[in-house]
């Protein structure tokens, strides 16, 4: 119910969808007696739009969240293994798609082979709510890290969770881990709180491991414009919904902290 229903509500209330269905209600606004109201919400809603595309806003947004979890030595110590989070992958045309966060790919596999030892957990199924699922993420991860060079005994490839709650506790029933080992997380820097959060909550003691940052940690985040509005309204986007998913997950119960931290 939970995942339904935090689908239904981020498709209208999402910063951008919902900015341009105001700009869509304004407009049908515009030709009744409320057309000076509507003229007037209209350019507040195109004004949004205009920030969160080429304003620095998103990178103000995210900063904080992915100065959270500084990532550490990877090289420090052994690793029983290593968790990655879906959302960066998928499959088309029968061939393997990286999308925006591949990133948590290309590092997973640069530290299981920094850590041979290392199980390489990828927890991730699909999230379509409508569409009919036709593979997984961890379909996609399989033919991924095994075209890299990785095992394929080295891989548990968990392929039911569509959300971050799911991701933590179905990785956990099937990996079982054992007080004193040490697991790493690998997620996006910006969605790297409510993670450690969710998998605190759920009994599995990781290490956070952030990357795919979307701010470059520096004094220019704060008043850099985007050269591509696209690309602004993206890492708004993601920095706005993780912010929300942070209250959602702490009012539900499904994290101890509103901001999780280290």
């Amino acid at each position: 119910m939970f995942f339904t229903l935090s689908k239904l509500v981020w498709f209208v209330f999402s910063p951008v969808n919902f900015v341009i269905l105001l700009v869509g209600f304004c407009a049908m606004l515009s030709f009744t007696r409320f057309a000076r109201a509507a003229h007037w919400l209209g350019a507040a809603a195109a004004l949004g739009l205009v920030l969160m595309a080429f304003s620095p806003v998103g990178r103000i947004v995210v900063r904080p969240l992915e100065d959270r979890f500084p990532q550490q030595d990877a090289a420090r110590g052994p690793v029983a293994g290593i968790v990655v989070l879906g959302g960066p992958i998928g499959i088309a045309r029968d061939d393997v798609v990286l999308l925006s966060a591949g990133a948590r790919i290309t590092k997973a596999v640069e530290l299981a082979r920094l850590h041979p030892e290392a199980k390489v957990v990828f927890a991730g199924g699909a999230a379509n709510l409508i569409s009919p699922v036709t593979h997984t993420e961890a379909e996609g991860a399989r033919l991924m890290f095994t075209g890299l060079g990785l095992a394929p005994d080295r891989l548990v490839l968990e392929d039911k969770s569509r959300n971050t709650l799911e991701n933590a506790v179905f990785a956990r029933r099937l990996v079982d881990p054992k007080p004193g080992e040490r697991w790493l997380l690998v997620t996006s820097a910006w969605h790297m709180p409510r993670s450690m959060g969710v998998f605190r909550k759920a009994g599995f003691p990781v290490e956070a491991f952030p990357v795919d940052y979307l701010s470059e940690g520096e004094p220019a985040d704060f008043v850099r414009p985007y050269g591509r509005g696209a690309r602004g309204l993206v890492i708004s986007e993601d920095g706005i919904k993780e912010w929300i998913g942070l209250l959602a997950y702490w009012l539900a119960g499904y994290t101890d902290a509103l901001f999780p931290g280290p």
